[in-house]
């Protein structure tokens, strides 16, 4: 490979003090690298800082990879200082997304010496982009060993926590590989959703929290000798040979270091359908139409809507007058509501009352579901029409820019009232919804669901209700225009192994929000709780792919008794502690 032209590169989620900076990995698959953000809810925050070595003294060309987040108001613009010097520029108020924008020569320690090389940086994620990274960072150029394992999970959320800490109570080695500093997804302390769904003795264990939200995963991972935990790592690629996988690629946020980890089984709980992209496996997206399965919820006609975001937040009082800035670029979204109920009130606890602003001559629309007037934190949802995976993050600032307008229309509409009101929370990892699911050699439907067919293959039971969101409020377009709860009968209902394992490639299994269902039945795998009990399934047959050395399709077709047998000793509250 051609050396590319010298310089420096100096990462920002690498500096030594962040102050009040917040690093923000999500979304690095098309940005390219994390970034910091200053996530200061209104208040100025501590600037982050850092030293490095200049190797050799000289004029240098300043570049710095910035983002106007609102066109037209930049909100987000700063400025770097270079050895205490200001550079004239100010980023991030140029109108374009993510881009390297120059900022101007500097001089650095003494003497005088050419800078070669007078493009900009690469943009984007591909090869070169990276390559240059690495080049720049001394990294090596491909992943280094991070170790070979009987089972890789992918995603560490609530589910993914679930399926690691099966595996590893049955002593099989596991890798869990988290893209979040913290365990947890959508129950996490960033997030603090509560499971809702089938319980259990496993979703007893992990819901329990300590002082600060977060949950106690990690302990219960840590007390396992055969499991390891990669936290901050997001998968980037898959190698695969034939029809499996061989290992995955994951990079680590703060260094960039990429590791290599291998195994034989793999289980996806990212919630995300990952190995579509990296492996082919075969995926399902969007609404699948009535006359598809015969669903009464399903529309007519297929569409690719799907569950939005949802950013949460709560506010409290101070004791004292609590200053807000304007933010008149909030106001093409925020327009005029002044309502912030559906807060989340600690993690675990949602959907509690908030602050807000009814004018004199308010009443209710009468095409509106009165539902829809409750405080429930998931109305807060932006997305549906958005692709999950490249907008994900214009979906967060669109979330984040109606938080924030909504509170500037309380403390404004009624300053006096709300003269102490502050922000305690605003997420800036937002709750995430539907993305692709994978196909497997069963879907399950509707229908199945409420007829309760059994299935000979059936290894764990699934509750709760469907619960279908649909966007397109009239006037705001953060906020659900309807809800549907749809609780059945309320029992509960069967879930095949053969939902829970890909139709196409031979070692991947799946947990979660993306096993093998209709869009329908999504609406009600997708709880935390039953994907904890998909967990259990798929990490108990991943112990015993590992003992039989076979394929999730070898244990349908040959130690499918020995399976359910497993798993119905393992998710009993008395067998969460047994081992084979």
């Amino acid at each position: 490979m051609d050396q590319y032209p010298p310089g420096l590169l100096l990462e920002a989620e690498s500096f030594t003090n962040l102050g009040g900076w917040t690093l923000d990995s999500q979304f690095q698959l098309t940005m390219g690298s994390p970034y910091l953000l200053a996530h200061g809810n209104g208040t100025p925050v501590a600037d982050a800082s850092t030293a490095i070595p200049i190797p050799e003294a000289g004029d240098y060309k300043i570049y710095v990879r910035a983002k106007d987040w609102v066109p037209g108001h930049a909100p987000g613009r700063f400025q770097v200082l270079v050895d205490g010097r200001g550079l004239e520029r100010v980023f991030g108020a140029d109108g374009r997304d993510w881009s390297w924008e120059f900022g101007g020569m500097v001089r650095l320690g003494r003497g005088e010496v050419e800078v070669v090389g007078d493009g900009t940086p690469p943009e984007g994620v591909d090869g070169e982009a990276m390559a240059w990274r690495r080049w720049l960072r001394g990294l090596p150029a491909e992943p280094v060993d991070g170790g070979a394992f009987d089972v890789v999970v992918v995603g560490g959320g609530f589910v993914g926590s679930a399926a690691a800490l099966t595996a590893a109570r049955l002593g099989t080695r596991v890798a869990l590989v988290q893209d979040r500093p913290v365990l947890g997804g959508n129950a996490s302390v960033e997030i603090g959703l509560s499971p809702r769904g089938e319980q259990g003795g496993l979703v007893k264990e992990l819901v329990q929290r300590h002082e600060d939200g977060d949950l106690v995963a990690l302990r219960l991972l840590a007390a396992e000798k055969t499991a390891t935990v990669f936290l901050h790592h997001t998968v980037y690629n898959a190698t695969t040979s034939g029809s499996k996988i061989v290992s995955v690629d994951a990079r680590e946020a703060r260094t960039g270091r990429e590791i290599r980890l291998s195994a034989s089984t793999f289980i996806d709980c990212s919630g995300k359908a990952i190995f579509g992209d990296f492996a082919g496996a075969e995926t399902l997206f969007g609404r699948e139409p009535r006359s598809e399965y015969g669903e009464s919820l399903a529309p007519v006609q297929a569409d690719k809507m799907h569950h939005g975001n949802t950013v949460f937040f709560r506010t409290g009082e101070a004791d004292h007058p609590v200053p807000f800035p304007p933010v008149p670029w909030a106001t093409e979204v925020a327009l005029d509501y002044a309502d912030l109920g559906g807060q989340l009130i600690t993690p675990g606890f949602e959907n509690g009352p908030g602050p807000k602003v009814i004018p004199a001559d308010w009443k209710p629309d009468p095409t509106v579901y009165r539902r829809m007037y409750r405080p429930h934190t998931h109305y807060w949802e932006y997305g549906q029409w958005l692709d999950p995976y490249t907008q994900a993050e214009h979906i967060r600032d669109h979330l984040l820019r109606a938080i924030y307008g909504t509170f500037s229309n309380v403390k404004t509409l009624e300053p006096e009232k709300w003269a102490n009101l502050q922000f305690e929370h605003v997420a800036f990892v937002p709750g995430q919804g539907e993305f692709r699911r994978y196909k497997g050699p069963h879907i399950l439907t509707e229908v199945e669901i409420r007829s309760h067919r059994t299935f000979e293959d059936s290894v764990v039971q699934n509750g709760s209700a469907f619960c279908l969101h649909y966007p397109g409020h009239k006037k705001y377009d953060f906020r659900l225009n309807h809800w549907v709860w749809d609780e059945r009968d309320g029992k509960p209902f069967d879930v095949p192994f053969r939902s829970l394992y890909s139709s196409n490639v031979e070692n991947l299994m799946m947990a979660g929000k993306h096993i093998s269902v209709s869009h329908i039945v999504g609406s009600c795998t997708k709880f935390m709780g039953n994907g904890a009990q998909h967990a259990i399934a798929t990490g108990v047959a991943a112990h015993l792919c590992t003992k039989h050395k076979t394929t999730p399709a070898g244990i349908y077709e040959r130690h499918l008794t020995e399976l359910q047998s497993k798993v119905a000793e393992v998710a009993s509250p008395s067998g969460q502690r047994s081992h084979l």
